[in-house]
């Protein structure tokens, strides 16, 4: 069908969304539309229509942001888990002290 769209991906689990924030977005914008609609029609003012639509939109960008940022630090931790790990100062061996020269046990000192 011609402008719909298939959210049924490979790599999403059946049932699941390939993109969880973009969902939660999208329901928090129609929600953002429909509450001052239903406002208006129990006899709230439009001002005051007005101003819960824009507080409803302020939060939902926050909101998204903070997701998106999550998103982002969750990758990151994941991506450093699969490094190998170098160690408490991120040295790569034993004899790598910072450039300083070491001499072997029993080598005499000048």
């Amino acid at each position: 069908m011609p402008g719909s769209r298939d959210f049924a991906r490979e790599d999403a689990p059946s049932g699941q969304s390939p993109d969880p924030v973009s969902d939660v977005v999208r329901w928090a914008a129609f929600s953002c539309a429909l509450v001052p609609v239903v406002l208006l029609m129990c006899g709230q003012s439009f001002a005051g229509s007005v101003g819960t639509a824009a507080g409803l939109v302020a939060l939902t960008c926050v909101c998204h942001a903070l997701l998106r940022q999550a998103e982002r630090t969750a990758a990151r931790v994941t991506a450093e888990q699969s490094l190998p790990h170098r160690g408490r100062h991120g040295r790569t061996g034993a004899g790598s002290h910072r450039g300083a020269r070491h001499q072997g046990p029993g080598t005499p000192l000048d």
